[in-house]
């Protein structure tokens, strides 16, 4: 006589979890496992899966025990048979991937075609160019935006940038999290210390978080338009002639800075930073206590038409700082 064959409990209850998630590869989804309990990494297809260990959902896949017979313990996924797509006279595959042009990628899901856009840079330049066209380039797939300068206001953008700022800026993948971190918003005064901010998820946890930073545009005690040349109608960049400590309530900057600010004009223009990097700055109170805070470094500014009031919260709907440069 044979032994009766015991099955092994892979569930047990109450749930005990680890005190943060496993961090699965790129593609591979982070779902709940078999049992209801701990969030897991999904098996792909060929992997073996049981009751508790699930097959990828997301991917169409499924666990075939038909390989473990009669215990039907431990299976393997599979892809699940469905129906295919049709596209422009093609047959497709389900769960195919495919590219009908180099401007889409696509995955046919069971009768259903789905599409991602490889083209992104689909925001106009709103900052250095007045009237933004957007054209198609010789050897490129993907259309690019130029600046239609028929008025000859001025230059279209300033010779400081590199055409490579203008590429917009591709997402980037860490540890399975899509990174993103929004460009500082305007800083909250025109002149004097003010606040900007911004929402990242670069962390460890890809969790939103907003982050702030100290920004002076322009000094408000000194009056910048006796520094224009004659002649002229803007000063870019304007910069003091002695170094200065940084203050916030009482509390003095360890070390003098010599800072940048942004110049104004007499015309119509305003000018505001386009190249800007953040500084760590520590205080000292004269409590003795010691702080940091970060502080916006202004590189160079750029006069230009785009003027806005940094309190409109409906200017936020346009796109306005959408490179690189202008965004660390």
């Amino acid at each position: 006589t044979t032994e009766p064959y015991t099955r092994p409990q892979l569930c047990r209850w109450p749930c005990e979890c680890p005190r943060s998630p496993p961090r699965c590869a790129p593609g591979v989804s982070l779902v709940t496992d078999g049992c209801g309990c701990c969030k897991a990494c999904a098996r792909q297809r060929g992997q073996s899966c049981t009751e508790a260990d699930t097959c990828d959902f997301h991917r169409g896949l499924y666990c075939d025990y038909s390989g473990d017979r009669p215990r039907y313990e431990i299976g393997v996924c599979a892809q699940i048979v469905g129906v295919g797509c049709v596209l422009n006279g093609v047959r497709y595959k389900n769960g195919e991937t495919f590219q009908p042009n180099c401007k889409y990628n696509c995955t046919c899901i069971n009768g259903a075609v789905g599409c991602v856009p490889m083209c992104t840079n689909s925001r106009p330049p709103l900052v250095w160019c007045p009237n933004p066209k957007l054209i198609k380039m010789a050897g490129k797939c993907c259309e690019q935006w130029v600046c239609d300068d028929s008025r000859k206001i001025r230059k279209t953008s300033p010779r400081h940038i590199s055409s490579a700022a203008y590429e917009g800026e591709d997402e980037a993948w860490q540890k399975n999290c899509i990174v993103h971190t929004s460009p500082w918003s305007p800083c909250s005064k025109t002149c004097g210390l003010g606040i900007s901010t911004r929402i990242s998820n670069d962390n460890d946890q890809c969790r939103l978080l907003k982050e702030s930073r100290l920004c002076n545009m322009r000094p408000c005690e000194v009056d910048i338009t006796q520094h224009i040349k004659p002649g002229k109608k803007c000063l870019a960049v304007y910069r003091a002639n002695e170094p200065m400590n940084y203050t916030i309530s009482g509390c003095v900057s360890k070390s003098p800075y010599r800072p940048k600010y942004c110049g104004v004009c007499t015309d119509n223009r305003c000018c505001t930073p386009y190249k800007s990097k953040t500084i760590e700055v520590r205080f000292q109170c004269p409590d003795g206590t010691e702080f940091s805070w970060k502080i916006m470094w202004i590189n160079a500014c750029f006069c230009n038409l785009n003027c806005r009031n940094p309190n409109d919260i409906f200017a936020d709907l346009a796109h306005y700082y959408d490179y690189s440069e202008i965004a660390n």
